[in-house]
């Protein structure tokens, strides 16, 4: 076969591998007992060589889970070699430093073989709802207080369940039955690719993965290489705040474009917390690696070696290299934020290529009720049945160059926004209100996505409690080029009192959680947007007239009429 052919065949094998991950994350969602994972795709599934390397990654899936994953199996490697692995074994951990930084993401390690001998690993991370402890927010002050702390085990040995350990993951949750089927989905899910690659291999004649794993390797190396190349060269320099949780957060980056890699040192960024929202080094290296790759190479899939040129120096003793055993558990809140930071640097130097600040962190707001926040006796009183839940939900996306930002769009987890169907159908909790945020994206030649406004309660109206886990209301997302900042978020209850961004609150009997999400940034001056533009905003009641006067210079009446 020439050497043209050659190429052609490993591409088609590349595309298939990419369909098996893509099959492989699809029966997980199909199976997944956590609404976290059916409803809103909070998971990534992988690939892997025998020495650890990602080959391929799911379409599904969010940056925060599949590039800290990618760093997690060789972890499981350095406990169990390939060597010593068997058919039908599934290893599992939620180890933050060894997987993608919180107790509530599972990560299992499957062996792929064909005829006996072992040709791959398959990997998937999924967020499950509850694994005990204080439950999903920020106020432990350790990880031992977060949650059950799972280390590198087997959960499956040849096909037989590890008794032991489901007997210990049943007594450490909340939700017994929907954690012990995840961890049954998350091995089913590894199962249904490695019968898919196998298949594969039968139908490409392969001995093994490695010639491909090359292939790909080295192709993915070349292009991102390419991309590097062309950026203009020196050292470029951002900050960004987040809220944090006693006192503010600062990150800071000095971002380096070398000839053949891009490095980023976080020196001066802020110590670590006494609450969970510290960031373990992995994932913090998972998002600022996608917040460049977006950027610089976005068309080159996402492995081992695309990722290997972009490089990361995390002091000792900040926020974003949380040794063990500091608490984590919200470290999205912050480590979210990452991908902005590097478009911060990053629009010094391709500034075309990069949005403005977004919304950025998700706005799950965990919710409890039942005996846990009410007690036991209540007179009279009735107290909700206990339930665990929670609800992913975004703000708006920041302004792009040439279009205006994704309106309640979550960037950069990628993660979809759960239906309210499916959050009242697993809980007693009544969404009254869920709609666009009037006048939340920020002013600009292109707009800033909207947020959203939301105003959860329970059914009979009885007392509940929210986790809060939110930012972005201190420190709104910014435009870029004179481009204006969305709105803040607010955390309340529909009476008006003000609650905290972050930590466990009760809502009283009769009130409702009122949550107004951030929207992005913008770009550019208003003034330059099309009139046309701010006239359909107006239309649709998005953008008040006020503010079309305000920031875009346009008035009611004839004005409007005629951008119509």
């Amino acid at each position: 076969m020439n050497a043209g052919l050659a190429s052609i065949r490993m591409q088609i094998m590349w595309n298939r591998l990419i369909a098996v991950v893509e099959e492989q994350a699809q029966t997980m969602i199909r199976t997944a007992f956590s609404t976290t994972v059916r409803e809103a795709g909070d998971l990534s599934a992988g690939i892997f060589d025998l020495r650890g390397r990602m080959l391929a990654q799911a379409v599904t899936g969010t940056p925060g889970h599949v590039n800290s994953m990618m760093e997690s199996v060789n972890h499981f490697l350095a406990k169990f070699p390939a060597a010593t692995m068997r058919p039908g074994d599934h290893y599992i951990t939620n180890d933050p430093w060894l997987g993608t930084g919180h107790l509530h993401d599972l990560t299992v390690v499957t062996p792929a073989f064909r005829n006996g001998a072992i040709v791959g690993l398959f990997a998937n991370t999924a967020h499950v709802i509850d694994v005990g402890g204080l439950g999903n927010g920020p106020d432990g002050r350790s990880v031992f207080e977060e949650g059950l702390y799972i280390p590198i085990v087997k959960c499956f040995d040849q096909g037989r369940p590890n008794e032991t350990f489901f007997d210990f993951l049943r007594m450490g949750s909340r939700l017994p039955v929907e954690l012990e089927g995840d961890v049954y989905s998350l091995c089913a899910c590894n199962d249904a690719g490695a019968k898919r690659l196998v298949r594969m291999m039968d139908e490409f004649a392969m001995d093994g993965l490695d010639p491909l794993a090359e292939f790909i390797f080295d192709s993915s190396r070349r292009a991102t290489l390419a991309e590097i190349a062309k950026l203009p060269g020196g050292v470029f320099r951002s900050e960004i705040s987040s809220d944090g949780y006693e006192e503010e957060v600062t990150l800071r980056a000095a971002m380096t474009i070398g000839p053949d890699e891009v490095t980023v040192d976080f020196a001066g960024t802020s110590g670590l917390s006494r609450r969970g929202i510290n960031v373990p080094a992995a994932y913090c290296r998972a998002y600022a690696c996608f917040g460049i790759k977006v950027v610089v190479a976005p068309d080159i899939p996402n492995n081992w070696a695309s990722l290997e040129p972009f490089r990361m120096s995390i002091p000792e003793g900040c926020i974003l290299n949380a040794p063990r055993p500091y608490p984590v558990s919200v470290r999205h809140v912050v480590g979210q934020l990452l991908p902005d930071l590097m478009m911060g640097c990053l629009f010094q130097a391709v500034p075309d290529r990069v949005t403005a600040e977004g919304s950025s962190c998700l706005w799950n707001p965990p919710l409890r009720g039942g005996a846990s926040v009410s007690g036991q006796a209540r007179g009279n009183q009735r107290v909700l049945p206990d339930f665990e839940v929670i609800t992913f939900n975004s703000g708006g996306t920041g302004a792009r160059r040439t279009m205006d930002g994704l309106d309640a769009t979550a960037f950069p987890s990628g993660v979809r926004t759960m239906p309210v169907e499916a959050t009242e159908n697993v809980a007693p909790v009544v969404f009254w209100k869920k709609e666009l945020r009037p006048d939340s994206g920020g002013a600009g030649r292109t707009q800033g996505g909207f947020g959203q406004i939301m105003e959860i309660g329970t059914k009979g109206e009885l007392e509940f409690a929210v986790n809060a886990i939110f930012d972005r209301v201190a420190h709104p997302p910014k435009g870029r080029d004179g481009g204006g900042a969305g709105a803040a978020g607010e955390v309340s209850l529909v009476s008006g009192a003000t609650l905290r961004t972050k930590g466990f609150q009760v809502i009283p009997d009769g009130e409702r959680l009122l949550l107004k999400l951030p929207g992005g940034g913008g770009m550019g001056d208003p003034k330059s947007r099309d009139p046309a533009l701010v006239a359909r905003d107006v239309r649709d009641g998005l953008v008040s007239a006020e503010r079309a006067f305000a920031a875009y210079g346009l008035t009611m009446g004839k004005e409007i009429d005629d951008a119509l």
